[in-house]
Parts: structure tokens; C-alpha cells; sequence
């Protein structure tokens, strides 16, 4: 099942005369754990604020082609009719927080009042992505106390308790120190078991080698690279569009020029493939000694 389909997207911002984003043509499946990367400027947030339908809506820019989310064209529908169906956690998690409640508890809790959901359902459902996200201690917490790294979980809690059947995620790791940013993976990869439809943009392409079903890098607002992680990210074509290759894969690449790489062998973008790939060199040598 189609979850999401973009067909000719191209996006200006108010007085803008560059699209910040240029023939976009894509179709997400039901379920489907989709990376997208590229350089600073490459329309990485652009595009997560239009599959979450904040544009056209919110947004007073230009926007040619359509999209479509769970069978809603965003033309056709406000923001508060994607409430609950696309969740969207951003960068900066300050933007996110109410300012309305006084307790963590409370902060989750906002999304489900907001949809109505019944008060006899919420605390359940609020103490499970309270665990979920490790804020569980945290509960009656203020949202103002909380680190920049806790502030980033609750307002994945905040998504997450509205069990959306989409979830777009711009950077959500950015201000999580490496422990955190493998929990949040971590929770990724267990919604994505539920059939959760999950986009999201990272830098860190070391976790979106290790987890994610399918990248998708944009360079200037176009699609150049869609395919799984090991197509994408040992691809040549990489570093011409500003993003560096992961540092298993750079290695192998290094050493192909002295023979310590299999030429036949696809390069790593993984510890694990590369472990395999200089164990089978390793092997080969001992062989032919």
C-alpha cells in the first residue's frame, strides 16, 4: 500500500525565485523506514514540512504538483486534519513544547486532549511512550527543566502518543548525545515493526546505514540517489553533492588501491560488512601463503 505519493513537486518560498525543491516524484510504502540526506540547503526540512502538510497550507510559497499522505491530498486539507495521521518532530524541540503544561505528563498529554481522545484512555497510552522514550522518571517533571537531549524525547513522546500512522522526523537526533541518538533509533525501528510509515532526515549516516529500508539524497532540491542504504551510500556520485562517505566505506575504498579490499566485494557502509569484507582479504592471502 502506497502511504505517500508526491508527483511533480516543486516548492518556492515567498519571494523566492530558486525552488527549494524541483520535480519531486516519489512513493513511500505503508510501513517503509525511508532516510533522506543531503548538504546544508538541499531541501531536506523543505520536504519534511510538506509531507507533513504544513505546506501549502501554513505557508504562503508556491507549490506545483501534488501530494498526497494516507489518501489526503494537502491541497484539500488543513494541518489540523493531518493532527494524529502525520506526526512531525523537528529539530529544535523547543519549538514544539505547549508552553501550556506544567508537567511532562501533561505536555503528552496535550496532543490527545486536543483530538478528543477519552480521558479514560489517555494514561495508559501516555505511560507507555513515557517508557518508551526513557521519560518515564521524568513525568512530573516541567518541560522547562528538562536538557536540550530530554526536551528532543518528549517531543517525540508528544508525536508518539498519537499513534499517527506517518511519522517525518527532521534531524531528531541533533541535540541527542550518541546514547540517546541509538535509542531513538531504536524506538524508530520498533514502530516501523508496526507498520508505521517513518521519514526522516539525519546527518548521522552511520545510524541510517544500520536502520533505515530505503535513502533518498536531494542536492538543490532534486532527488539525485534513491535506493537502500548500500546503493546510496557507496555510491561515487556521494561526495559531488557534499556529503561524505561513512568511514567503513572510505576505508575499503582506500584500501582497494592497494589491494586489501576485494575488488568484486561491494563496499561497507556497515562495522559488520566491513569486518567481513578484510576478514575474506585476510583469508585469501593466508590461502595463497
Amino acid at each position: 500500500m502506497v502511504m505517500i505519493e508526491v508527483t511533480g513537486l516543486t516548492y518556492y518560498y515567498p519571494l523566492s525565485h530558486t525552488p527549494a525543491l524541483k520535480e519531486i516524484n516519489l512513493q513511500i510504502e505503508a510501513g517503509q523506514f525511508v532516510a533522506v540526506i543531503g548538504a546544508n540547503g538541499a531541501g531536506k526540512s523543505t520536504l519534511c514540512l510538506v509531507l507533513s502538510g504544513l505546506i501549502p497550507t501554513l505557508f504562503n510559497g508556491r507549490m506545483l504538483g501534488n501530494v498526497t499522505i494516507n489518501s489526503m491530498n494537502t491541497r484539500n486539507h488543513t494541518p489540523g486534519e493531518f493532527a494524529g495521521r502525520v506526526g512531525l518532530v523537528l529539530q529544535n524541540p523547543t519549538n514544539q513544547i505547549s508552553e501550556m503544561r506544567y508537567t511532562v505528563f501533561e505536555e503528552v498529554a496535550f496532543g490527545l486532549e486536543n483530538l478528543g481522545v477519552s480521558p479514560s484512555e489517555m494514561p495508559e497510552r501516555i505511560e507507555h511512550v513515557l517508557r518508551l522514550t526513557g521519560l518515564i522518571d521524568l513525568r512530573d517533571r516541567s518541560p522547562f527543566t528538562l536538557s536540550g537531549g530530554q526536551r528532543q524525547r518528549l517531543a517525540l513522546a508528544s508525536m508518539l502518543v498519537l499513534d499517527p500512522p506517518v511519522l517525518v522526523l527532521d534531524e531528531p537526533t541533533a541535540m541527542l548525545d550518541p546514547q540517546g541518538s541509538r535509542e531513538v533509533f531504536h524506538i524508530i525501528q520498533t514502530l516501523t515493526t508496526k507498520n508505521t510509515t517513518v521519514v526522516i532526515t539525519e546527518h548521522n549516516l552511520e545510524w541510517i546505514a544500520q536502520t533505515a529500508d530505503r535513502v533518498i539524497a536531494l542536492n538543490k532540491g532534486s532527488i539525485v540517489l534513491d535506493g537502500n542504504p548500500e546503493f546510496v551510500l557507496t555510491s561515487p556520485l556521494l561526495e559531488t553533492f557534499g556529503i561524505d562517505y561513512l568511514r567503513y566505506t572510505q576505508a575499503a575504498r582506500e584500501s582497494q588501491i592497494y589491494g586489501l579490499w576485494p575488488s568484486q566485494t561491494p563496499l561497507p557502509v556497515t562495522l559488520e560488512q566491513s569486518v567481513l569484507g578484510f576478514n575474506r582479504v585476510s583469508s585469501i592471502k593466508k590461502g595463497g601463503g
